[in-house]
């Protein structure tokens, strides 16, 4: 039995490193601007030093290494590290329903980085570009962080997590986040308030060549820290006295594994946005085909949110020819009717909550 969830694990795995990069040529020749995979090829060779044969037009060449190319790696960055969240934020609740957008982690630091926006507009430093970047990345995490350990404390019973604990807290915490987001836009003025229609929506548009690096960096950093994570995610999820009995220290590894979250979700809305339902229907699907190892679903769910948040990008910006749909818009149609029925799932099996 352990060998054939093995064996499957491993085919799961590379069919979905192959759909992957299938979908990254796909993103990389489609768009207003035609190009072909030997255009692809020929400018990541020119990037590299490689001369060129001279075949690739410049408007082709200038358009994959300037857009689509940065926003491809931040796709593939934003996307795997929701996918991975989420699987760590459903072993950390021992709850399939925990997801940073549902429970209002994302919400939570578009909160902090659209409060920093504001204050810089105030300040009249909006303009600097290392404060940008920087600045509301730090900003989003450090909302991310302080939102988890908000809904951790207060959706907990009795030391369990209680399922509709977990949702009408993240009710509560969208809720009051929209309204400060709002506020800051108003604060902030003009540049504050379409970082606000950014953030709110979802949107890899805006993305360039150092977004991408930094999202690239923290994404992969924090890919593997969870892989090393996973046999204690495994010891936790047969439950807290048989993770303590078995010497883990279940609080510190909790707020570790939140530190985590935070900086994965964190990255992820400061670059690109609330992108809702990736972090919950990538794991939960990946752990009913594979099992609940956190030693395959960590990385496997990575490699399914980055494949499946390319996909949404690159209809995003194809299915119209003459405008681009927000990207949390496609996801949150696809992801809400997916989140109701597990919701009527779990609901008619009586689940309340696990400990």
């Amino acid at each position: 039995m352990t060998k054939n969830r093995t064996r499957r694990s491993i085919i799961v795995l590379v069919v979905l490193i192959l759909l992957t990069i299938a979908a990254a040529l796909v993103a990389c020749v489609v768009g207003q601007v035609h190009a072909t995979p030997h255009d692809v090829t020929n400018t990541i060779l020119m990037s590299w030093g490689v001369k060129s044969d001279g075949t690739t037009p410049r408007i082709v060449t200038s358009t994959l290494w300037e857009v689509r190319f940065p926003r491809l790696v931040i796709a593939l960055a934003v996307g795997a590290g929701l996918g991975c969240a989420g699987a760590l934020l459903q072993g950390i609740f021992a709850n399939p329903l925990a997801e940073p957008s549902i429970i209002g982690v994302s919400s939570g630091g578009a909160v902090f980085a659209s409060g920093l926006l504001a204050i810089a507009s105030l300040a009249g430093v909006e303009r600097s570009y290392g404060f940008l970047k920087w600045g509301t990345a730090l900003a989003a995490f450090i909302g991310a962080l302080l939102t988890t350990l908000l809904v951790y404390s207060l959706s907990r019973v009795q030391g369990k997590t209680v399922v509709v604990n977990l949702i009408l807290v993240g009710v509560a915490i969208n809720a009051m986040a929209g309204g400060f987001v709002t506020l800051f836009s108003f604060i902030g003025g003009t540049m504050a308030q379409s970082q606000v229609v950014f953030w709110q929506l979802g949107s890899l548009a805006s993305a360039g060549w150092s977004s991408a690096v930094i999202t690239l960096i923290i994404t992969v950093i924090g890919i593997v820290i969870a892989c090393l994570c996973a046999p204690k995610m495994d010891l936790l999820a047969l439950g807290e006295n048989q993770a303590r009995h078995l010497g883990v220290n279940v609080e510190r590894f909790r707020l570790c594994v939140i530190i985590l979250v935070a900086a994965l979700v964190g990255v992820g809305v400061a670059f690109a946005g609330v992108i809702a339902f990736v972090g919950l229907i990538v794991p939960h699907a990946i752990r009913l085909i594979i099992g609940p190892q956190h030693k395959w679903l960590l990385p496997t769910s990575a490699f399914g949110g980055a494949f499946v948040l390319l996909v949404a990008d690159t209809c995003a910006r194809t299915i119209i020819s003459t405008a681009e749909l927000p990207i949390g818009m496609l996801t949150s149609l696809i992801g809400g009717p997916i989140f109701l029925l597990l919701l009527r799932r779990y609901k008619s099996v009586g689940t309340g909550g696990s400990k």
